[in-house]
């Protein structure tokens, strides 16, 4: 995969790289999305954090080892949301860094219109919006 003069990259830069193949979205702009039925949100922090802070009301809880499984619109394990490739995501995780990474990989399997949250749950949390404990 990786040619003989290509150096490795770390991982700021991978992010950049990822980040140039789609719009990212911020916490109200992906609020009202959901609200308005125009996006899934879809929670991938692991439990620990779920716990801690809480959760996005209507967010699906998907684990980030299980996304690509469950949001394949053709997949056997997909989940009932995962309607088509023209589906809107918005991966949040944490701090908007390993939904970065996730939502590239998304694309790579046609989900054209993902995205991933600016700052992540945290992000949506200091911006106000609802969360449930």
């Amino acid at each position: 995969m990786s040619g003989a003069d290509e150096r490795p990259v770390g991982i700021d830069e991978l992010l950049e790289r990822v980040r140039v193949g789609y719009e990212r979205i911020g916490p109200e702009e992906a609020y009202a999305a959901a609200r308005a039925g125009e996006a899934v949100l879809v929670d991938i922090r692991y439990a620990a954090l779920r716990e801690r802070d809480g959760l996005i009301p209507g967010a699906l809880v998907v684990e980030r080892n299980e996304l690509e499984w469950r949001l394949d619109p053709q997949g056997s394990h997909r989940l009932p949301e995962a309607t088509g490739h023209d589906l809107r995501v918005v991966v949040i995780c944490n701090e908007g860094y390993a939904s970065s990474l996730a939502a590239a990989s998304l694309h790579t399997l046609g989900l054209s219109r993902a995205t991933d949250l600016v700052g992540g749950f945290q992000a949506w949390r200091a911006a106000g919006l609802p969360v449930t404990p």
